[in-house]
C-alpha cells in the first residue's frame, strides 16, 4: 500500500511539473495557484514542486526590484542557497522563488581588476541600448571564469503582459565571449515567447542560436561594436519573425489549423430530415 501511495505521489508531482514547464510567459503563478487549488496538498507544492519554480525564474531572467533598481534573476548570478548577486551594485539577497519576494540583504565584494573594468563598460552601452529599444526590458552583464578564461555572458530580457489585450510574450537573449586579445566569437541565443488567447489559445516559441566575430582593442571600442553588433541581430531576428507570421496566410491557417467542413454545394432540407428521423415534431414550412 505504502509504495502504491508513493509511486501515485511521483505520478502527481510529475505531471505537475511538466504543466508548470509549459506555463506561458506571465502565467506561472496563475498555473501554479490552478494547480494548487486541484491538488488541495500544499506541502506537496510547495516541497516537491519548488525546484521547477527555481527554474523557471532563472531561465526566464525573472527582474526583480530593489530599492528603485531592476535586477536579473538568474544562473550566473546565483550564489546556492536562492541567494543571488547584483554585480553592479555589489549586494546579495535571498529570493523566494515562490513568492518572489526578496529579504536578507548583504555587502557582496567585487574584485575591481582589468575584468571588472571591461564588464562596467560592456554593462553601461548596453543599459542604454536596451532602455531605449526595450520599454520594458531590461539586461545585466555577468563574468565567469573558465578554464583561467575570462568570459563575458550578456542577458537580455523584455516582457509585455497585456492580459487585457489576451496576450502575454517574453524575449530574451543570452549572448556568450571570451575577454581574448585582438579578436573574440560571440555567441549568441534568443528566445521568444507568445500567448495569444483571444478566440483562440495559441501558444508560439521561436528560438535562433547566431555567431559573429568582434575585435577587441579596448573597452570603449568593444562595447561600441558589441552594441551594433546586438542591435543589427535583433532587428534581423524580427524583420524574419515578422516574414514568417505574414507567410502564415489565410489559406495556410486554414489547411493547418482549422478543421475544414466539407463542401457540398447541397441544400438541406430540414423537414425531410426531420420526418425521416421520426422525431414527431411539428415543423413549419419555411425555406432554409
Amino acid at each position: 500500500m505504502s509504495k502504491e501511495c508513493d509511486l501515485h505521489k511521483k505520478e502527481k508531482v510529475s505531471t505537475i511539473c511538466n504543466l508548470l514547464y509549459q506555463a506561458p510567459p506571465g502565467e506561472f503563478s496563475n498555473v501554479f495557484e490552478d494547480l494548487r487549488t486541484l491538488v488541495q496538498d500544499d506541502e506537496l507544492m510547495r516541497e516537491e514542486v519548488a525546484q521547477v519554480c527555481a527554474h523557471h525564474n532563472k531561465n526566464n531572467f525573472t527582474t526583480v526590484r530593489i530599492e528603485g533598481r531592476n535586477i536579473l534573476v538568474t544562473r550566473y548570478n546565483d550564489l546556492g542557497g536562492n541567494r543571488f548577486f547584483d554585480p553592479q551594485n555589489k549586494f546579495s539577497f535571498k529570493f523566494d522563488h515562490l513568492s518572489e519576494t526578496t529579504s536578507k540583504f548583504q555587502l557582496h565584494g567585487v574584485l575591481l581588476d582589468e575584468t571588472e573594468l571591461w564588464r562596467r563598460a560592456l554593462n553601461s552601452a548596453l543599459k542604454a541600448y536596451v532602455s531605449s529599444y526595450f520599454p520594458s526590458g531590461d539586461c545585466s552583464v555577468f563574468r565567469k571564469t573558465l578554464k583561467n578564461r575570462q568570459i563575458f555572458v550578456v542577458c537580455i530580457v523584455g516582457h509585455e503582459y497585456k492580459a487585457l489585450g489576451f496576450w502575454n510574450t517574453t524575449w530574451k537573449s543570452e549572448w556568450t565571449f571570451a575577454l581574448s586579445p585582438v579578436i573574440t566569437q560571440v555567441t549568441g541565443i534568443y528566445h521568444l515567447q507568445i500567448h495569444y488567447f483571444n478566440y483562440a489559445n495559441l501558444h508560439m516559441t521561436v528560438s535562433k542560436t547566431t555567431e559573429e566575430v568582434l575585435h577587441v582593442i579596448d573597452q570603449a571600442q568593444l562595447a561600441m561594436d558589441f552594441v551594433k553588433l546586438i542591435k543589427a541581430e535583433d532587428n534581423n531576428f524580427q524583420v524574419a519573425l515578422i516574414e514568417n507570421l505574414q507567410a502564415l496566410s489565410e489559406e495556410t491557417w486554414g489547411k493547418t489549423v482549422r478543421r475544414r467542413l466539407p463542401v457540398t454545394n447541397t441544400v438541406m432540407n430540414w423537414n425531410t430530415l426531420l420526418t425521416n428521423q421520426n422525431l414527431g415534431t411539428s415543423v413549419s414550412k419555411c425555406r432554409i
